[in-house]
């Protein structure tokens, strides 16, 4: 965020003066969010919505593997206590499959917006397209993710150092790296409706018979239902040209690799017609703004649309003041601007996001690199897993050397299989030397680095593994989200790791007009505050709270009855088993610190 300055983003709108009249504006939404039951259903309808673990790297597992979503995991019965309804909740008689559960991104969309996890920005005003809000639980949400990373990417390693470097930089850092003359994406036009495409993300495929005779051409959005779209056009393309025999097999091309003599022939999505698509043509997706009294072009600067030149150009004040020794890694969480064309699922591509990149430097060779690179893979692979990303949801892309950007020697990217189709979470890339080196040559200073070991000066090469944290986000709901049958009815519930959910906690007094159950409840209440981010709710029935804090992603509820006036003990349900245990309130904050935080 930038406060406290009025920077015009050309040509149509300017960064916030003010974070004040964003909460203003996100008030109702956020009530909205705070009071919704967990049984009601709110669609999040927005025009601009397009819709085993093993220690590595320094992070640790937690005390036992958390539990496999029991929904998939078959019948599982509960333990509970046997007294009198009148002191005890209600019994859940069990967990089981819903093998009819299956969800759409427009229900990952809807559970965000209902239990306030994002809301679409500037929504009040009919939404701003590409930008989104954290509302109560989402900011939670981010916040653990960037807090369990930087705990087990930075805290926990001996040879990694943090770094917060400033969203906006000289102009020149930018020129050096090629993002002023490289960093764009092939755009087309519409000419007909007005609308913009990125090209590389527009399919077209060419119709035509067995006996080679030409029908027509369709086009499809990239999605993962492209290809079951396209075939569908083709033959209804063939049943109005009213054409005989069997169509050949479909294949699609990036309208950016169009032939020209193809290009007119290309049907526009927006209207259904060929020749009105514009030739493809680079389109910059920095963020232009201006610093200072003056606009003109000595004022112009960008939004940063990463975070990684940041630690390049702070390599050697970061290096030498830390005394860090090749090997050695700079982490950075922080905001990043692309004005992208067509900003698309939800949070996985918008205009504002944030970046978690380490730099990992190492000596240069080509026998040095591929070992480094093979241990970064493995180390964000295994922490995805340990934060409850779902592993049957991700694998590998290894990138082609034909695909490769210039300077790099490899890329590997961590690809997980969202509601829209399968796409890069993670990406881990063995750059060289390119950028510390193409920085030094446009800033005359050097950034090489002195070994003392071997007597030598040189330039280090580099390993960077990058996650979005919204993509990350967005990947762990999908993770999280299920549905199960409790006792004969339909439940929808969030399961979350504990070390990334939300809200760890929630305290439950089974009566709100009792004031000692109150009181006991309240002092547990505050003690647990002082470690997590806690719940407090004495409304309703107790398995209308429970249904609540499901659907939040709340793994722990403690629930205090009258018993526990009499013994000192509470009720400790735990979400995907839906399991009670009754416990002394003397061992709850070490149960709860063992089960949440692994110790």
């Amino acid at each position: 965020s930038i406060q406290g300055c009025s920077l015009r983003l050309a040509p149509m709108f300017s960064c916030r003066p003010s974070a004040t009249m964003l909460l203003f504006s996100a008030i109702p939404l956020v009530f909205q969010a705070a009071s919704v039951q967990a049984a009601g259903k709110t669609a999040f309808a927005s025009p601009l919505l397009s819709l085993g673990s093993r220690r590595v790297g320094g992070f640790a597992p937690t005390s036992r593997a958390w539990r496999t979503p029991l929904s998939r995991a078959g019948n599982v019965r509960m333990v509970a206590t046997d007294a009198d309804a009148g002191k005890k909740e209600k019994k859940e008689e069990g967990v089981q499959l819903n093998p009819d559960f299956t969800f759409n991104m427009e229900d990952i969309v809807s559970v965000c917006k209902r239990r306030g996890f994002v809301f679409q920005s500037s929504e009040i005003y009919n939404g701003f397209n590409g930008f989104y809000d954290y509302g109560p639980l989402g900011v939670e949400l981010k916040n653990n993710i960037k807090k369990i990373w930087w705990r087990d990417m930075v805290h926990r390693r001996e040879d990694m150092i943090g770094l917060d470097s400033s969203i906006i930089a000289a102009p020149a850092i930018w020129k050096a790296s090629g993002h002023v003359d490289g960093f764009s994406d092939p755009m087309v036009d519409c000419k007909v409706s007005k609308l913009r495409y990125r090209a590389d993300q527009l399919f077209y495929g060419k119709v035509e018979l067995e006996d080679g005779e030409e029908i027509g051409y369709v086009s499809v959005l990239e999605s993962g239902t492209m290809q079951e779209e396209a075939e569908k056009m083709a033959d209804k393309m063939k049943r109005k040209a009213k054409k005989q025999g069997t169509l050949k097999p479909l294949q699609l091309f990036e309208v950016a690799e169009a032939p020209e003599d193809v290009l007119p022939k290309i049907p526009s999505p927006a209207t259904g017609e060929p020749g009105s698509l514009t030739p493809p043509r680079a389109f910059n997706l920095m963020f232009q703004t201006q610093v200072g009294a003056m606009s003109d072009a000595s004022s112009s600067a960008y939004l940063r649309p990463e975070t990684a030149q940041g630690i390049f150009v702070n390599f050697k004040n970061v290096q030498q003041t830390a005394r860090a020794k090749v090997p050695f890694g700079i982490a950075q969480i922080g905001k990043a601007f692309r004005n992208e064309i067509t900003p698309r699922n939800f949070i996985f591509r918008s205009r504002e996001f944030e970046q978690m990149e380490i730099e990992y430097f190492i000596p240069p060779g080509d026998d040095e690199w591929p070992e480094f690179h093979k241990t970064w893979i493995d180390t964000c692979y295994n922490w995805l897993l340990s934060i409850g990303v779902k592993e049957d949801l991700i694998d590998f892309d290894v990138h082609e050397k034909d695909k490769l950007a210039h300077y790099a020697r490899a890329c590997t990217d961590v690809a997980f299989k969202f509601p829209f189709g399968r796409s890069e979470l993670l990406g881990v890339a063995a750059r060289g030397n390119f950028d510390l080196s193409a920085h030094a040559e446009a800033s005359g200073k050097k950034m090489e680095y002195n070994c003392e070991d071997t007597k030598t000066k040189y330039v280090p090469h580099v390993i960077e593994p990058s996650i979005g944290v919204d993509r990350l986000f967005l990947a762990l709901v999908c993770s999280a989200y299920d549905e199960d049958i409790v006792s004969g009815e339909k439940r929808s519930v969030l399961r979350f790791h504990p070390s990334i959910a939300p809200i760890k906690v929630a305290v439950l007094p089974l009566m709100k007009n009792k004031e000692p159950l109150v009181d006991k409840a309240r002092d547990i209440f505050h003690k647990l505050q002082n470690r997590y981010n806690v719940a407090w709710d004495a409304g309703g029935a107790i398995g209308r709270r429970y249904r609540r804090m499901d659907e939040a992603g709340t793994p722990f509820c403690v629930t205090v009855d009258f018993d526990t006036l009499d013994d000192d003990t509470v009720t400790v349900r735990e979400r995907d088993s839906t399991e009670q245990k009754r416990m002394k309130i003397d061992d709850l904050y070490a149960y709860l610190g063992k089960e949440i935080d692994g110790f």
